[in-house]
């Protein structure tokens, strides 16, 4: 099924889902976030498409300055909500924004995206977030991989919501990036009705040449 992934699905999405806070593995970061930004030096973070705000909190927690933005008000106050009970709140500033539109007031040492779903096409919406990261910064996206079966609420990603590891490096021009990690996996989590789902991934990293 199509969607245009515009405002009005969003807010109606994390208006109606159910509040994740008691689901085990459905409430952490998810695992790439960690894996990927060890060994990084924290500085400023820019998650795009933050929803209720697992990575952000997570980069907080682990020293980064970051900025949440989302297009979703509903998902924007669990994330405040999040951040408070991390006790981190004064390490993340949330933004409702549109990223089709909003641009940031300067680069970023980290600018990443977790499985955001944005009404302009996937690797448009990666190309265009690429441009906020500051020279030395790194890029890190993480995705639904074509033809994944699920998502961590247990629906199947819209084709259009997909991508693989390759489509997104092509993107990345040799003399501007440094591609760290070009990945797809599969990995296991608890969905809402208590059944594992496996979850299939898209995981790209790549450093901005200074």
């Amino acid at each position: 099924m199509s969607h245009d992934f515009d405002r009005d699905y969003w807010e109606t999405h994390w208006h109606e889902a159910p509040d994740a806070s008691s689901r085990g593995n459905a409430v952490a970061a998810n695992p790439h976030i960690a894996r990927e930004t060890n060994g990084l030096t924290s500085g400023t973070a820019l998650d795009a498409g933050c929803g209720t705000g697992a990575e952000a909190v997570w980069l907080a927690e682990h020293g980064w300055r970051v900025t949440g933005v989302d297009i979703s008000t509903s998902a924007l106050a669990r994330a405040a909500s999040r951040a408070t009970a991390a006790e981190v709140r004064e390490g993340v500033t949330w933004i409702e924004a549109d990223l089709t539109t909003w641009e940031p007031d300067a680069g970023h040492d980290l600018v990443t995206t977790n499985y955001a779903h944005p009404a302009i096409p996937q690797l448009e919406f990666y190309q265009r977030i690429s441009a906020w990261v500051a020279p030395g910064g790194t890029l890190l996206i993480v995705g639904h991989m074509r033809g994944s079966n699920a998502t961590a609420n247990g629906h199947h990603p819209p084709d259009e919501a997909t991508v693989t590891a390759a489509s997104i490096s092509r993107q990345l021009d040799a003399g501007e990036w440094r591609l760290e990690t070009a990945d797809e996996l599969e990995r296991p989590v608890v969905g809402p009705d208590g059944a594992t789902i496996h979850l299939n991934d898209v995981v790209v990293r790549a450093t901005r040449l200074a």
